[in-house]
This record gives structure tokens, C-alpha cells and sequence, in this order.
């Protein structure tokens, strides 16, 4: 009897601090680029918080907190294909939340999916016009992965009239200027 009690005082405990992340974790808040070194974690505080939310999901498949933060672990432990498909069942569950596609979008980057990523930044630019991690992101595909340095400066420049003194504000302005200075070099022969 005793030893019911503790396993029943554990799986409760684990529920409750289960249930305290999900509550605290802040979906629909900051982007999950944004979010503080407290719901990090090591690998092993990974997998099992993997392995709790896949449960929840298994019995709860309509509870895009689950599914959101579920993809954000994927996320955080590379495995992208996962979080697109984590991401992909909670944008469907809440298609409103454009922190959610820009995080899929991030992913989407990450896997070589240049022209789906820009597609979910733009989604979430239209549901949230001031979406500033969108607009960055959008800037980096196209300073970084299609080479068009050209559309980088237009998409920072937008960015800089949203935000002119954050840190991101301060590399969008420094990554302007370099992509500038490199288009003023006198091309090799």
C-alpha cells in the first residue's frame, strides 16, 4: 500500500510540473527564437519532456499548446522534419498565431525549404503586420540562402521602420551596411 502511494505521489507531482510547463511556457507570446534559457534544458530533460508531450498528444491530439511545444522541443534539438510536422498540426489547431509560423518557417530554412519558409513568413506578416522576427527571418533567406542581397536591404530596411533600436534592429542595420559595402566592391575578373 505504501508503495502505491509513492508511485501515485510521483506520477502526480510529474503531472503537475508537466502541467506548470505548459502553462508558463508562454505559447502565442514571444517567438520560440525569443524565449529565456529557462525552458531550455539538457538532452535528457529533452527526451523526457519529448516523451511526456508525445503522450499528451497521443491523447489529447487537439490541444495545439501541446503540439506547439512539442515542436519547439523539436526545434531546440534539431530535428526539423519533426518540428515542421509538430508545427504543422498546431497551426492547424490555432492558425491565428503567427509566432507559430514563423518558428515552422525557421524550419522550413533549416531543411532547404527556402520558398515554404518565405510563405510562412509571410502568413504570419499578415495576421501580424509588426511581426518582427518574420521580417528578419525573411531578410536572412534572402541575404544568406537565394543570394539577393538586393531584396535582404528592402526586407531590413521594412524591419527598420518597425524597430530602429533593439539588438536585432542593430544587426539588420550592420548586415545592411555590409551587403552594401560588398556591392560596392569591384567585382573579380
Amino acid at each position: 500500500m505504501k508503495k502505491k502511494k509513492i508511485i501515485i505521489f510521483v506520477v502526480v507531482i510529474a503531472i503537475l510540473l508537466l502541467g506548470g510547463y505548459l502553462i508558463l511556457s508562454g505559447i502565442g507570446g514571444a517567438p520560440h527564437t525569443e524565449k529565456t534559457a529557462a525552458t531550455a534544458g539538457s538532452a535528457a530533460e529533452y527526451r523526457q519532456r519529448i516523451a511526456e508531450l508525445e503522450k499528451i498528444v497521443a491523447d489529447d491530439p487537439k490541444n495545439p499548446r501541446a503540439w506547439a511545444l512539442l515542436g519547439n522541443d523539436y526545434y531546440d534539438t534539431d530535428q526539423p522534419l519533426k518540428a515542421i510536422s509538430a508545427y504543422s498540426r498546431a497551426i492547424e489547431l490555432d492558425p491565428a498565431n503567427p509566432n507559430l509560423l514563423s518558428d515552422q518557417g525557421v524550419m522550413y530554412k533549416r531543411v532547404g525549404s527556402y520558398d515554404k519558409a518565405l510563405i510562412n513568413f509571410e502568413k504570419a506578416r499578415k495576421i501580424d503586420p509588426k511581426h518582427l522576427q518574420s521580417l528578419f527571418n525573411t531578410g536572412i533567406i534572402y541575404a544568406e540562402d537565394l543570394k539577393r542581397p538586393d531584396m535582404a536591404v528592402e526586407t531590413w530596411s521594412r524591419y527598420l521602420e518597425l524597430d530602429s533600436t533593439t539588438p536585432a534592429a542593430h544587426e539588420a542595420k550592420r548586415m545592411i551596411a555590409q551587403l552594401k559595402d560588398l556591392a560596392r566592391r569591384p567585382v573579380a575578373k
